[in-house]
């Protein structure tokens, strides 16, 4: 195998430690990445010859982390549709049968609401925080709105 193969072989692993290696054995001459892994991931999308899931992912890689991606425009829609972005977030219900209480469950959705943008702000979105956030913000509201 010649040092490209090597290179390009490497790059379909996704050995960052590999292709860091061989970049600076290859090209002493050019600068070499600050960030390894994220030059490893722009190079996967560049590279014609790797093939598309090792692309597609890497192209994940670097949208999720606010990076550009050099992902061909033409590919962009199937790469999305193999590793689709995940999106968080947080259902709200509040119900009642008399009508007359309603304008109160608006209140309440509200301040669950607020409780769950607090909480997203400060970057706890594990359910398992937020969840008693909003039942608390429930139960203080009621308690408000209706006393004991």
């Amino acid at each position: 195998m010649s040092k490209p193969d090597d290179f390009r072989a490497a790059l379909e692993a996704g050995d960052v430690r590999l292709c860091k290696k061989m970049w600076a054995a290859l090209n002493p001459h050019l600068p070499q990445p600050e960030d390894p892994e994220a030059a490893m991931h722009m190079a996967r999308t560049v590279a014609e010859t790797v093939g598309f899931k090792a692309r597609a992912y890497s192209h994940r890689w670097l949208i999720e982390r606010g990076l550009p991606s050099q992902l061909p425009d033409r590919l962009k829609p199937s790469a999305e549709r193999i590793y689709p972005r995940v999106a968080e977030g947080v259902g709200i219900s509040v119900n009642c049968r008399s009508p007359w209480l309603k304008p109160a469950m608006i209140e309440v959705r509200q301040s669950m609401e607020t409780v769950v943008s607090d909480c997203y702000a400060n970057g706890d979105t594990n359910p398992l925080i937020v969840k008693p956030r909003m039942k608390e913000a429930r139960e203080r509201t009621m308690r408000q709105l209706f006393g004991r």
